[in-house]
C-alpha cells in the first residue's frame, strides 16, 4: 500500500468527487481501508465521517478485501419466484461460506442483492460483472468449477 497511488487518484479527479475516488482507490488496493479513507480525508478536506459513510452506504465498496471473484445472487422477487433462495444456499454449501463472505483461499465472496436488473433472466447472478442466467444447480456448479 503506498499513499502515493492515493495521491495520483487525488490528482486525475481535480473535480474531486468522492465516489470515483473511492471507486479508483478500491479498484487499485482491492478495498478501501481505514488508513486510506483517513488520508484521504487530509488530502482532500473532505471529512472522514463523510468518506466513511459513503463507504458504508454502497455496497460496492469495501472496507475487508474480497475475493477474486465477487459473486451477487439477485434474491429479488422475480428471482426468488424462480428459486433464487435454493440457489442461494446451494452456492453457499459448494463454496462453503455465507453471503458476505470470502473463501479462505481468498477466490470467491458471495453477497446476495436485491436486483441486478435482469429479470428476464431470473435467477441470475453477476460474477465480476459478468451475468449469468436462468441458473440451475447444475449450472452454477459448472460456473464456478470453469473459474477454480
Amino acid at each position: 500500500m503506498s499513499f502515493k497511488d492515493i495521491d495520483e487518484i487525488i490528482r486525475d479527479r481535480k473535480d474531486n468527487l468522492l465516489l470515483p475516488m473511492l471507486e479508483a482507490i478500491q479498484a487499485r488496493f482491492g478495498c478501501i481501508s481505514e488508513a486510506n479513507a483517513h488520508y484521504l480525508s487530509r488530502k482532500t478536506g473532505i471529512p472522514f465521517s463523510q468518506i466513511y459513510g459513503v463507504i458504508t452506504f454502497y455496497e460496492m465498496l469495501y472496507t475487508e478485501p474480497k475475493g477474486k471473484y465477487i459473486i451477487r445472487i439477485c434474491n429479488s422477487p422475480s428471482c426468488y419466484l424462480n428459486g433464487s433462495l435454493n440457489l442461494i444456499r446451494f452456492l453457499a454449501l459448494l463454496l462453503k461460506i455465507k453471503s458476505g463472505e470470502t473463501t479462505k483461499n481468498k477466490k470467491f465472496s458471495l453477497e446476495i442483492v436485491s436486483c441486478i436488473g435482469c429479470c428476464d433472466k431470473a435467477p441470475a447472478m453477476i460474477i465480476n460483472n459478468k451475468v449469468y442466467g436462468n441458473l440451475t444447480e447444475k449450472k452454477i456448479r459448472e460456473i464456478i468449477s470453469s473459474l477454480k
